[in-house]
């Protein structure tokens, strides 16, 4: 039999949807690993250093990477892969989350040759990245310029302190915006945190997420070079290009995933003892119980189904990149809004009611996991820019993110 000739594209698609089914596997069997110690981990709380450890060697720092020729990969499949490791363990479900979208850092700030050595390097030496680039409006968490660049000769000289939520001590890149004393430019930069001059401060005793790593950064005069700076941070969102304001919704949309994740990983430990510990009347024998998680496996689903929506909308939009127009941004900022507000309300109410069905070490901990997650991010205010945009059709990216 003669053998179909096989185009280039084809062969292309075909390499491209085999790595992607490697992937996933990968992403299964590394959860499988984080799961059977969650909870001894959770307790511990100590900074990421296993765990970034155990993504390294499974590659997935390099393969989370925005997509380019023979390398990285697309939003639906990252998210599919944060949302895999969220269920097992939230807090590295949160490290890789931030990862992912800081890798597209050289995208919404840099110019493309830049972003495309950056995203080759990071792949190259399986770089994980974090930071903390605040928004370009103002924000009631925030308090003016924490972060200063001054002029020097070489480049810029960094100075001051910022909470940064993964991976503080461990992360091989963090992207930070601050101010030039110079002209009032708003930078975006990245530096290793070996840098001299940045001492890092990691957190202690938190509520939940205990295992992300979070802590501050501080930094005195550290020396940023020019290959260092990303590029410019718009001032407000008047000024900012449509695909540079998708960076705030990508974030908040890693996270509903890292939020999707917590709630299924609940509910499944929390059916699996149901299952297993009612020795003297199975589970579907109380009509009661059955109810229970009729209701809560349809709040799961039904917040899937609205992430989902905009997990495909924001793909689109990420696909345009420059051709991306301001009404498209601020469409697929409005639905990452509704998405965030639906999957606030599922994880915090499925991780509480789980509590009441099962009682068992460390189920609390998806509870904890989801408040914290959650606790910056009030679902009011999601709700005020949904309708804003609702009623007005705005054309500006802001709704998602005050």
């Amino acid at each position: 039999m003669t053998p179909v000739p096989t185009t280039p594209s084809t062969a292309d698609h075909r390499s491209v949807d085999a790595r992607r089914r490697a992937l996933l596997r990968t992403a299964r069997d590394v959860a499988d690993d984080l799961a059977a110690d969650a909870i001894v981990r959770d307790q511990a709380g100590k900074p990421p250093t296993d765990e970034t450890a155990r993504l390294r060697e499974a590659g997935l720092p390099a393969a989370l990477t925005p997509p380019g020729p023979g390398r990285g990969t697309d939003w639906r499949t990252a998210c599919t892969v944060i949302r895999e490791i969220a269920a097992a363990d939230s807090s590295v479900g949160d490290v890789l989350a931030r990862h992912y979208v800081h890798t597209w850092s050289g995208r919404f700030y840099a110019g493309q040759q830049h972003a495309s050595i950056l995203e080759e390097e990071s792949v190259r030496e399986q770089w994980l990245w974090t930071g903390a680039v605040r928004a370009p409006w103002p924000d009631e968490d925030t308090d003016g310029a924490d972060l200063t660049l001054r002029r020097h000769s070489t480049g810029h000289l960094l100075s001051g302190r910022r909470s940064v939520h993964t991976a503080v001590a461990t992360a091989d890149q963090i992207v930070l915006d601050a101010v030039s004393a110079a002209n009032g430019d708003v930078l975006v930069v990245r530096i290793p945190p070996g840098a001299r001059g940045l001492t890092v401060e990691p957190a202690h005793d938190r509520l939940g997420q205990r295992v992300a790593g979070a802590g501050e950064v501080v930094l005195d005069r550290v020396a940023i070079t020019p290959e260092q700076v990303l590029g410019r941070r718009p001032h407000d969102e008047e000024s900012t290009a449509p695909f540079t304001a998708l960076a705030e919704p990508a974030l908040r949309l890693a996270l509903c995933h890292v939020g999707l994740g917590i709630a299924e990983g609940a509910l499944t430990e929390a059916r699996d003892l149901s299952r297993g510990g009612r020795a003297h009347r199975l589970p579907g024998e109380d009509p009661d119980l059955f109810l229970t998680y009729g209701e809560l496996a349809s709040a799961a689903q039904t917040a899937t189904a609205v992430v989902d929506r905009a997990t495909d909308m924001l793909a689109q939009a990420l696909d345009l990149g420059p051709r991306l127009d301001a009404e498209g941004a601020a469409g697929a900022a409005a639905l990452v809004a509704t998405a965030e507000a639906v999957t606030s309300k599922a994880a915090l109410r499925i991780t509480a009611r789980v509590l009441e069905l099962a009682d068992a070490p460390g189920l609390d901990r998806f509870w904890r996991n989801a408040r914290v997650l959650t606790a910056h991010r009030p679902v009011a205010h999601r709700l005020r820019s949904i309708g804003e945009h609702y009623l007005n059709g705005s054309h500006r990216a802001v709704p998602a993110f005050r």
